[in-house]
């Protein structure tokens, strides 16, 4: 996604987009409630973390994490390159750079038993998997709703610090579309 150097500029367009994009959604049939949460999941804030493999991305880019860092057996980390040895419980401070370590309480990636890939998927596709307890950590709809809006490594992503992009959603415009996917039975596209 193009991102003017101009952060007042850049946040005016994301207000718009974001409007037209909700706008959009109000009015859609229920396969297409979807889209507005693909859009979130699959931009980099998430799905560097949601991953096939075992080592997370980084940058807009999705570029293999620097130091080889690894998945681990729980998720966070390998011994002695655990994530929280670097990603602390909130951001870095601004001093350290634009490319710092960010942070959020209990960083980590999903465990290996449950993936949670957003990587590669189809829109269909990424869905059975979202409203899937088996494959989403054991969620149905109210606490896929209370992920969203109360998980404070969720909420980083519309607070990542650095110059990192944000999805094209608000947190709150994105809660409310899962609010609205559950509430309409969680359909998905064909």
């Amino acid at each position: 996604m193009y991102r003017p150097k101009n952060n007042n500029l850049w946040s005016a367009l994301l207000v718009v987009y974001s409007a037209l994009y909700a706008a959009a959604v109000i009015g859609a049939e229920p396969a297409q409630l979807f889209e507005p949460i693909r859009s979130v999941l699959q931009h980099p804030r998430c799905q560097n973390c949601h991953i096939p493999g075992d080592q997370p991305l980084q940058y807009d880019q999705g570029k293999p994490h620097a130091m080889l860092v690894q998945r681990g057996m729980d998720g966070k980390g390998m011994p002695a390159m655990e994530c929280s040895s670097c990603h602390q419980q909130k951001n870095s401070p601004a001093v350290m750079g634009m490319h710092a370590p960010p942070g959020a309480p209990h960083w980590q990636l999903p465990s290996p038993e449950n993936k949670m890939v957003f990587i590669g998927l189809s829109p269909k596709d990424l869905c059975m998997v979202l409203k899937d307890p088996a494959r989403n950590g054991g969620k149905d709809g109210q606490k896929l709703i209370t992920h969203f809006a109360d998980d404070k490594l969720v909420a980083w992503g519309w607070n990542p610090g650095g110059n990192r992009t944000v999805p094209p959603l608000t947190k709150e415009q994105t809660v409310a579309a899962v609010k609205q996917w559950v509430n309409a039975g969680m359909p998905c596209p064909a």
